[in-house]
This record gives C-alpha cells, sequence and structure tokens, in this order.
C-alpha cells in the first residue's frame, strides 16, 4: 500500500464520526490529482474515502477479513481520505443508504401486494356496486401487472361494474408534489412523485416513426390511455439537432398530448419517455383503456377512497421481490422506485401511514441500532434527487462496511452497477482492466457527482470507496473518480 503524506493545510487527526476514527487527510495520487486538475475541481471540493473491506491487519487476505467484523471500528485505518467528515450532497448514491436498510428491514423476500376488492354482490356478470383498487405502494406495478388484474376479474365472470372506480391510495400520506419543482422538467419520468397506488411510472411511450416517401411522421403512444391522445406532428427536412426543442410538446392538456413544431426526417425512429396527467387520472385512463380492451365496462367515475372494511379481495397482484426491485433502484438509479421504497420503510416498519418524516425516522433508528449513528445525515426522500440531502464520505463508507458485514450482503452487491458491464456505469472503464472487478453506484445532479461501492483490487482484497465531488464544475468529476477505482484496483 503506497504511503500517503498530510497536506501542509491539515496536518491533524479529523474529527472523529460516530464510531469511527478517521485518518489526517491524505494527498491524492498523481493521477487523480492530475484529472481533479485538469477539470477545474480544487480537492476542497472533494470528499473521499477508501477503506479495506472488514480487515484490521494488514497481513490478513480479503477470504481471512472475517466479513462479520464490527463495521466502523477505528483500527480498520483507511487507505485514502480527504475531507471524509465533511457533510456533502451524495446525489443518487443516498439511494444506498435507503436500499441496504431496505433489504435488512423488510427482508429480501417482501413484496407488495396490490389488490381489486369490492363490498359489492356480483350478479351474473354485473358487479353491482364500487370496485376498490388498492394500492400498497409497489414501485414497479407496470401496465402489464395491472392487466394481468383485470384479466383475472374478467375470469371470474365480472363484465360491468355498475358502480365507481374507487383508488385506494391512502397508505402514503404524501403532500401535493410539484414535479417540476426539483428542475423545472415535469414531464421527465424521473421526476414522477411517489404514491401509493403509481402504476407503470405514471409514464407513456411515444414512438416517432418518420417515413420519408409519404413525408409524414407516424406517432403512437404506449399504453394506450383512455380520452387521451397524441396529435400529429410535421415533417420537415433537415438535421435532427434538439429533437424536443423543434417538437414544441405540449403536455398541459388533460386529453392530448399536442405538438407545435417539427420533426426532422434525419431524426429516423425514436422514442420518448413522458410522464403525463396525474395520478388518479393517469390511473382511471389505463384502468379504462386495459378494461375496454377485455371488453368490460365502467358505468361510474374514478374517484378516491378507501377501503371499505367489509370488503372482499376479488383479485390480488404481488410485485417482484425487494432484492430484485433493489437491484432496479441501484444498477439504474431509479429515483421513484427509490422514493416509494423509502416511504414503504414508514409504512411496513411503522404501521402507519407513510411520509417522509416518518420514513427518515424509520432510516435514522436503523442505523443508530447498528451503532451508525450519523448526526450530519439528512434525508429528504431517500433517493438522491434532492437540493438538501447530505452524508459525509465517512459515514457512507461505514454503511458500505455494514452491508459487506450483513446477512443481505449478496442481493446488496449485486444490486450495485458492474463498473464496465451493466447499469450506470455500463460505458465507464469498460477498457480498462477495472471493469468487471467493480461494483459501483453512480449519482449526478447540476452541481454533485457521485461514486459509491466496493473495488475487488488485483492484489485479491476488497476496498470500499466514496468519492463526492460538490462544485459548479462537477460535471466535469467523472475522469478524476475513474481514476480513483482503477488506482484502487492496481494499487490496493
Amino acid at each position: 500500500m503506497a504511503s500517503m503524506k498530510p497536506t501542509f493545510l491539515l496536518a491533524v487527526v479529523l474529527a472523529t464520526l460516530s464510531c469511527t476514527a478517521l485518518a489526517a487527510d491524505d494527498e491524492l495520487p498523481p493521477t487523480i490529482a492530475a484529472a481533479f486538475l485538469r477539470a477545474q475541481i480544487p480537492e476542497s471540493a472533494i470528499g473521499l474515502y477508501v477503506q479495506r473491506v472488514g480487515a484490521s491487519d494488514p497481513g490478513l487476505g480479503a477470504d481471512e477479513a472475517a466479513p462479520r467484523r464490527a463495521p466502523g471500528r477505528a483500527d480498520i485505518q483507511p487507505l485514502l481520505s480527504l475531507h471524509a467528515e465533511r457533510a456533502l450532497n451524495p446525489a443518487s448514491t443516498m439511494k444506498l443508504v435507503t436500499t441496504y436498510s431496505a433489504l435488512e428491514l423488510l427482508g429480501p423476500a417482501f413484496t407488495w401486494k396490490t389488490v381489486l376488492a369490492t363490498s359489492a354482490p356480483q350478479v351474473g356478470t354485473a358487479l353491482e356496486g364500487d370496485l376498490v383498487l388498492r394500492g400498497a405502494g409497489d414501485p414497479k406495478l407496470v401496465f402489464e401487472g395491472l392487466w394481468l388484474m383485470l384479466r383475472q376479474l374478467r375470469s371470474r365472470g365480472i363484465r360491468s361494474i355498475k358502480g365507481d372506480l374507487v383508488l385506494d391510495r391512502s397508505l402514503f400520506e404524501v403532500p401535493p408534489y410539484d414535479p417540476g419543482a426539483f428542475d423545472g422538467e415535469p414531464n421527465k419520468p424521473y421526476n414522477v412523485g411517489p404514491d401509493a397506488l403509481l402504476v407503470n411510472f405514471k409514464s407513456v411511450t411515444l414512438r416517432f416513426l418518420p417515413d420519408d416517401a409519404r413525408r409524414e411522421v407516424r406517432v403512437s403512444m404506449e399504453p394506450a390511455l383512455a380520452d387521451f391522445s397524441v396529435g400529429a406532428i410535421s415533417y420537415a427536412d433537415g438535421p435532427c439537432g434538439d429533437l424536443r426543442a423543434k417538437a414544441l410538446p405540449d403536455f398541459t392538456r388533460s386529453d392530448r398530448i399536442a405538438f407545435g413544431g417539427v420533426y426532422a426526417a434525419e431524426c429516423g425512429e425514436q422514442t420518448w419517455n413522458v410522464s403525463v396527467l396525474d395520478h388518479r387520472q393517469y390511473d382511471g385512463a389505463l384502468f379504462r383503456a386495459l378494461w375496454t380492451d377485455l371488453g368490460g365496462t365502467l358505468a361510474g367515475t374514478v374517484r378516491d377512497g378507501v377501503t371499505p372494511p367489509d370488503a372482499q379481495v376479488l383479485v390480488e397482484h404481488e410485485s417482484p421481490s425487494l432484492s430484485e426491485v433493489v437491484r432496479d433502484i441501484n444498477k439504474y438509479s431509479n429515483n421513484v422506485m427509490a422514493r416509494e421504497l423509502f416511504l414503504s420503510l414508514a409504512a411496513e416498519v411503522a404501521k402507519m401511514p407513510a411520509n417522509a418524516d416518518r420514513a427518515q425516522r424509520v432510516v435514522r433508528a436503523f442505523y443508530a441500532a447498528k451503532n451508525l449513528a450519523m448526526p450530519e445525515l439528512v434525508l429528504e426522500n431517500g433517493s438522491g434527487l434532492s437540493r438538501r440531502e447530505r452524508i459525509s464520505a465517512g459515514s457512507m463508507a461505514r454503511v458500505l462496511q455494514a452491508a459487506w458485514a450483513s446477512p443481505v450482503m449478496p442481493e446488496f452487491i449485486a444490486s450495485l452497477p458492474l463498473v464496465g458491464f451493466d447499469g450506470t456505469m455500463r460505458k465507464r472503464l469498460n477498457q480498462r482492466s477495472v471493469a468487471g472487478q467493480a461494483h459501483v453506484k453512480t449519482g449526478t445532479l447540476a452541481d454533485a457527482r457521485a461514486v459509491a461501492g466496493y473495488v475487488l483490487a488485483a492484489s485479491g482484497r476488497y476496498y470500499v470507496v466514496v468519492a463526492f465531488v460538490n462544485h459548479p464544475n462537477a460535471n466535469r468529476a467523472q475522469a478524476g473518480q475513474d481514476a480513483l477505482l482503477q488506482w484502487i484496483y492496481e494499487r490496493g
């Protein structure tokens, strides 16, 4: 292991974080320092911590290092540390705090159950009253899942619903949500707010198919929504450029998506995922479309409500397991799924209608019980899509050490992107020797870039790595963070 010299700016031991003693700040290795220098990112904007996984004796190999050791021990010295005590915005690496706690608290096999229920009698093929669609906070209820539920309802002989469709979204106690508040992009799927009855991420896929011979563009939408359509767009010659800027979409209408611009032929076939309507409108429109396709009718309206105490469950849909959901959250950094999981912790552990305050209290209590108090931790929604969320690199490293020593370690590590191969790390470092040797979660915001995970060094030893950059030039931080991963692989 290469020796590290303390900088002249800081020659004392950093403040102790909880039960972990952090080392004095180190000088960055030359390859890493040079990459950040080229990006015009000062070292003062970086929080970094690299530590051997679970080992206190430098002579022990990784396999002998007893992965059940208590996390965060003071005798496990870091390989590299820089401003490790500083509270920084971790961007989407905050999902690791949420997903690890969920795997332990709920168990990898946990599932969500969405139901169709009623207190009305069935007479012949008619349901003589309301049908309730009760949400359980399922982060991955896609439209095919809802279709299967309705297909099972039809198999019970029900064709017509004489009452209303009641959407029971009461499990989550969330305030009104502005999807454009974060970055002014209210129709981007990553900005969709959480809901106890989240269906298909409240989104549709638009497909643009230009026909050069006819000089027209066919636009389709999937899934289809009742009483909601997609308008035509004019065909145009010329380069593609900024498709969305040229198309001039209007998503404000409750009956259709309209386009005021043009579609350039050189764009070729394109797909565009957009969020439309609010949760009640979307769920109702999708239900009506799917139910009509199955030959069913709905006489009443779509409204919010609660499940009657005497309601009988007609159909139950079980989600994929939590281990699969966590994989989707971390591999592809799915914000709305992370927010659903965060709130589910309050619903399932606190056994109360879920809100962000109750969820963050559950997460804090979990880490406190593991002797991992993090006084600098700020949780807003558990996804990292936040300007407020904060954690230090040292605390994140201790979370990763605890996860390694946990019974859910295999599920947790498998959920992280494999460097150079999949998820958000698929195209990074795929020509370097560290490719395939590290599982690393990424995080990206306008002024924040982060990586956090595990590196299997060429020596056969595992290392925890956390690197946060909070700076106006954070969008240039990738080269420095990639250089860090490669350095750990070579020198660890």
